[in-house]
């Protein structure tokens, strides 16, 4: 079942150098109980399909196209009605917890008024439903630690809360923004197998939104590929990994190190920076950067087109 479907989404921040478009014409579809990864190098446009699904975008930010939740039509609801979805039917872990935490408040405030608010809760039983969701994201004496504020957790411990905040009220979706960003290694592996635990065990769909590979591979059913604000290539895991058709695709994959590579001498880059989105270049957006560049790909901006298994992918050559 189709749980969102986003179409055409365009977003836009307006500043005093002139328009940004950081994502642009946009589409894509989330099922029950599947995770989606969406990977991509910083400014390549994944966080704010989500940002504006989430209706978080800055002042200077807009959004237009059709979201889909549920079969209802999401992007263009007032706050108010917004409010009553987000934290409920659909959540968001943000990157960094420190940030995303209130530094003054226990983080036993911070659990209990989601649930007195959008499950109108007393405050004994929310805090006891609190301690139970502590319980499940594995964080040790959680009615203890309950009572203490985010600077006494770790940098691990402190994901663990905000990934139980995020699913204190059972959403259909769990939105990943970089989740183990700023976490050592063992950790990520931790918080990444609770993810999946728990996708499973509540039938919840998840995306993650990452530029590490490593995560995609570990979690994701399948994989969008985002460069300069547009999908360039979607696919299943499996396909993304074993046969890219898209040559940014394929950078990436090359310039992870891999531990079955034991002739290599150095790892392979992607020459070039980012596009400015301000000013993307005519026609494909990664043409300054390929290496399989035609003189088509300076004049014609490839279109995102399906191929043989569903699979699709934006670019001119037939076959990489």
């Amino acid at each position: 079942m189709m749980l969102l479907d986003v179409q055409n989404l365009t977003t836009r921040f307006y500043t005093h150098d002139g328009e940004v478009c950081a994502v642009n014409d946009v589409s894509f579809s989330v099922e029950a109980g599947e995770c989606l990864g969406i990977v991509g190098e910083s400014g390549s446009g994944k966080t704010q399909v989500f940002m504006s699904i989430m209706g978080l975008l800055a002042k200077n930010g807009k959004a237009e196209g059709k979201v889909y939740f549920d079969g209802t039509q999401i992007l263009d609801l007032k706050a108010a009605d917004l409010n009553t979805l987000r934290g409920v039917e659909f959540s968001m872990i943000f990157q960094d917890p420190m940030t995303s935490l209130n530094p003054y408040l226990k983080v036993s405030r911070q659990m209990t008024e989601v649930l007195m608010e959008h499950r109108g809760m007393s405050e004994e039983d929310a805090t006891a439903a609190s301690v139970r969701m502590l319980d499940l994201v594995g964080i040790p004496e959680s009615r203890k630690r309950i009572t203490m504020y985010p600077h006494e957790f770790s940098g691990g411990m402190r994901q663990r809360v905000m990934i139980a905040m995020a699913l204190l009220c059972e959403p259909k979706l769990l939105i990943a923004d970089e989740p183990t960003t700023a976490l050592d290694v063992t950790v990520q592996a931790q918080i990444l197998e609770l993810l999946a635990k728990l996708g499973k065990e509540l039938n919840m769909a998840t995306v993650m939104i990452t530029h590490d590979l490593g995560v995609i591979a570990g979690l994701s059913d399948r994989v969008l590929v985002m460069y300069g604000g547009r999908i360039v290539e979607q696919a299943s895991v499996h396909e993304i990994f074993n046969d890219p058709q898209h040559p940014y695709t394929r950078g990436l994959l090359d310039s992870m190190p891999r531990l079955d590579d034991e002739g290599a001498e150095a790892l392979h880059t992607i020459a070039g920076q980012p596009p400015n989105l301000q000013d993307l270049p005519g026609g494909c957006s990664f043409a300054p950067r390929c290496e399989h560049v035609m003189a088509i790909c300076q004049a014609e901006r490839p279109e995102l087109k399906e191929s043989a298994g569903g699979r699709k992918k934006a670019c001119h050559l037939e076959k990489l």
